[in-house]
This record gives structure tokens, sequence and C-alpha cells, in this order.
């Protein structure tokens, strides 16, 4: 094991409040940093109903729960023992005597009784209780800090270990151990649609809570703006999505698993690149619109109900993968507080077992890989926008800019901000060694709502700015999913931020010599509830 991971200096300008001062943290969320990974639930104190849960079915569900059955027994995860790796199958190309056997082995799983813990409404509600408030946990004078896995470094290894169990009770349900499930290959243009296993009504694997404008054949949206249309989506402007986020967005381990998130700290204090984009859109554009929540995928209470939500975290769990194979600076963190922080799940024989992030980190080692198929993302740069001139209203176009200089501001409007850079000019050595990376910090919001912002870097008024272009620098999103902080009976606002890669995009702009950038934020949706706190230019490791 490496050395554990110190906290990094890092040389930062920040400007707010009116003026420009020196280095700061990250996000304000976290007014202590206690320094101890975060420990398991304490599933007695299951709070019913979750405290993130929509106040119009806690006004007719009053008693709703996501708690799973308690056990006073848990036991260590052990690695499993095989043969050889299961390979899990991108699901446009599975055949019909697989989705035959995924299709028995959950309606198994759904016929199982609703206290089983293997039962599907158990495994539903693992995201509702450990996503939308339902969890907490002791620590220090605090008997019930609130857990929460989103917006963090633990959005990612959590899903591991979810769908990890997830396939391992479906397995045993058929008696296959070799069983894998199958993952949504969104990231490809085969992919990027429903795939027609989760179709047939008559299957297992059908919700009815879906958008009926997004069937089959109908193209994703990997930058969905909700109800608004998108008139330039193509195949072409989602591979640019996956590029920058994988890519551009995604150079350090802060930038693809998010923030630190340690014991006693906030939920929410920064998600990763992944979680943000594609991840958020996709839950998004999954769900139903003639739903209140816009269920079953659009908000976190309901995601789990809809068998395709785990084909989703089946690619995002392979773009893990993929991105330790890039090389440089990406790599896990080497935090103890992440490597030791752990969840509960149960297993494939109703055993309540507790897991580390640190025993997730090779999937090799749980048993299976993922099916070899091609990454044409790794191709498609954004490029310039600056012959590409306006030529009618579109969903990417913008009323012109309003220039500001002090913070907070609230976003209701497409605002600009001059941000001066700490360096110009770096050599490659310090390129490769830092990341210049973009920190919108202080992000507040009340979370009960949907919420979406662009960031482009030095654009012009009269262009059409999409992902398809380099001064597309990247986008925040934020599904529902409210919070019951301590304290905070009345209004669920979070804080957090979004960290933006901008070392390539200014190398592509030419800008590399600049003493500032222009920065612009343009709300898509939630706006008029989102403040910002303040916006830096800071070096990553």
């Amino acid at each position: 094991m490496e050395e554990e991971q110190k906290a990094s200096p890092r040389r930062n300008v920040l400007i707010g409040l009116g003026g420009l001062y020196g280095a700061t943290t990250l996000t304000n969320n976290n007014s202590i940093a206690y320094g101890a990974p975060v420990p398991i639930p304490d599933l007695s104190s299951c709070v019913i109903p979750p405290s993130g849960l929509p106040k119009p079915l806690q006004a007719i569900e009053p008693a709703i729960s996501c708690c799973p059955p308690i056990s006073s027994n848990i036991i260590d995860f052990k690695f499993p023992t095989f043969e050889k790796l299961k390979i899990r199958p991108a699901a446009q190309l599975v055949n019909d005597d697989y989705f035959a056997k995924y299709d028995k082995a959950l309606k198994l799983m759904k016929a199982l009784p609703d206290d089983d813990p293997r039962s599907f409404k158990q495994q539903a509600n693992i995201h509702c209780a450990y996503c939308v408030g339902g969890y907490t946990y002791p620590y220090l004078d605090n008997p019930k800090v609130e857990l929460s896995v989103h917006k963090s470094w633990l959005f990612v290894p959590f899903h591991r270990w979810y769908i990890y169990f997830y396939e391992r009770i479906l397995g045993s349900l058929i008696n296959d151990p070799t069983f894998a499930i199958p993952f949504w290959n969104w990231d490809a243009p085969d992919g990027m649609q429903i795939p027609s296993i989760f179709t047939n009504p008559n299957s297992s694997l059908y919700d009815a809570k879906r958008d009926p404008k997004h069937q089959p054949p109908t193209l994703i949206d990997l930058d969905f703006n909700k109800d608004e249309p998108n008139p330039n989506l193509s195949v072409e402007t989602n591979l640019c999505t996956m590029y920058k986020q994988m890519i551009r967005n995604s150079k350090t381990w802060k930038q693809f698993h998010g923030c630190p998130y340690r014991a006693g700290d906030k939920p929410d204090p920064g998600a990763g690149s992944l979680e943000t984009s594609p991840h958020n859109h996709i839950h998004l554009w999954s769900g139903d619109p003639r739903e209140c929540n816009r269920e079953d995928m659009g908000h976190f209470y309901s995601s789990g109900r809809d068998p395709l939500f785990y084909a989703l975290h089946g690619n995002v769990d392979r773009m893990w993968s993929i991105w330790k194979t890039f090389g440089g600076k990406a790599k896990d963190p080497v935090d103890n507080d992440w490597l030791e922080s752990s969840f509960l799940f149960y297993d494939e024989n109703k055993n309540l077992v507790k897991v580390k992030v640190k025993d997730s980190v090779d999937e090799k080692k749980l048993g299976y890989v993922y099916q070899d198929v091609e990454i044409p993302w790794k191709n498609y740069k954004p490029k310039l926008s600056s012959r590409v001139k306006s030529k009618g209203k579109s969903s990417t176009q913008r009323p012109s800019r309003k220039f500001v200089d002090k913070f907070p501001i609230v976003l209701d409007s497409v605002v600009s901000i001059n941000v001066k850079r700490p360096k110009k000019s770096r050599s490659q050595k310090e390129k490769e060694d830092e990341e210049e990376v973009l920190e919108i910090d202080r992000i507040e919001f009340d979370n009960s709502i949907d919420v979406k912002f662009d960031v482009f870097v030095n654009d012009d008024d009269d262009k059409v700015i999409g992902p398809e272009n380099t001064e597309f620098a990247g986008t925040f999103v934020s599904l529902r999913h409210t919070h019951g902080h301590e304290k905070n009976t009345t209004k669920k606002s979070i804080v957090t931020c979004l960290v933006l890669g901008l070392t390539d995009l200014l190398e592509d702009l030419k800008a590399e010599d600049d003493d500032s950038i222009v920065v612009t934020l343009v709300p898509r949706y939630g706006g008029n509830g989102v403040k910002i706190g303040g916006i830096n230019i800071a070096f990553d490791h």
C-alpha cells in the first residue's frame, strides 16, 4: 500500500465577497475536518420515512420505509473464490439465452417476500436508504450524523459494491455463480438507446415508469436539459461529452471520484466528473416526466426500482476500470479515510456483510471484468467554435452575458466573471505535476429541486456552444434528493462545489499565456434557487 495520502498545499486565487484572497479550502461545506473514515450506518436508527423522501409522498405515505431487515450478526467481507473471471456483457450484444436467464433470475428475485433482504424490493431500498437520508451513524458527540454516498468520493465504490451483491444474489437464485449482469453501453454509438432487453412489457426487466418519448430507437442525450429540446443532439455530441468528462475533467482522483467525505462531515462536499455527467443526465433522461418526481429513475429514492438502474451503474463501474488505464495522475486515492470507509450489504445467503472501499478497487479480485468493446470517445476531442455562428434559436443559445465581480451571486440569469490565474505559461513538467482546475465553490440550493447550469470559458456571445466545443468546460447537474440536515427542518439546502479541468482546455484555446479567463455560467433549470459563493483557479495533484 502506498504511503497515506496527505492533504497537499494548493495555490489558488479566489474571487469572492467582492475581492481576491489567497489559499482557501475547496468548500465551506464542512467546518471541521475530523479525519476519519465514514463508518457503517446504524441500521437500528434507520429513518422512517427517510428524510429525503419527497414531501408529497411523506404526506400520502408517512410510514414508507426504505429500511432493511435488522441483523445482530455482521460479518466481514471475504473475497470470492472462482475458477475464472465472469464477463459482464454489453446489454445491446446479449443473445436470447442470456435474456431468458436474466429474466428468470429477476423474476425469482421479485417473487421473494418483501422482508427478505435479497428481494427486489429490498435491493431497490438500498439506494433509497443510503442516498436520501435513511441512514445515520454516531460520531463523537453527535449520535446521528447523516450518511449519504452521492456528491463525494464514495459514489463510485459504493455503487460497485451495490451491484456486486445484486449480481451475486441473482446468480444464486438460478444456481449459476457465473452469471454476470449486463452494462448499458451508453458511451458507444450502438448502445446510445435503452437496450431492447429492458423494453419488453412482459419481462421482469421492464419498468413502466420511464419517459415514453425516450423508448428505442430514441438517441440518449448525455447533456440532457429536461424538457428543453436539443436540436443539436447527435452521436458526436455524446461522444464529445464522454471525452470531456472522462479525459479533460478527470485528470486527478479528485476530479474523477469527487471531494473527500470523512466521518462527521455534512453530505455532498462535491461530486466527481462522472457522477455529475453523464450519470445524472441519464437518470433524468430515463425517468418519467409524467410522474411528480420523474420516477423511477429521476429520483434517488425510487431509481433502484427500475432494472435499468443496475445496467446504468454497470457502465459507471466500467468507466472506473477504464479511467485507471489512462496513466498519469489517473490513480485512486491512497487516503486511509477513503480506503477504510465502509458500508453494509446483505449477500446471497442473507448474511449482513461489512465491506470497505479498499476491497473494491480491483474488480478482478471481485471476480469479474467487462466485455471488451470499442471506446470511440477517446478520439472525440471537442473543437473550437470560432467559426460556428448562431443561425437561430436553439437549446444551446443564451441571452447576452452580464459581468459580475462580487459574490455570492444568485444564478437567475447568465453571468460572466473575469477570473485571474495564479500562474500562466506553465512548463510541460508543471502541467504533468499539477492539473490546473476551475473550482466553482459554495454552490448552495434547495436540494428538493433538480438543478443544472453549464460552464463556458472564453466563449463569444454570438456562438452556439455545446459539448462538442472546446469552450464548453463542463456542467453541474443535481437530482433532487433532499437531506434532513441537523437543525434544519424548514429548508433542506446543501452546499457543494464543482471542479473542472483547465490544462487541456487552455491549450486548445491558446490561452496558456493569458493572465485571466472569462467564465460564464448558464442556468438550464433550477437556477433561481442557486447561489454561487465564489470561483477560483487552483492546482491539483
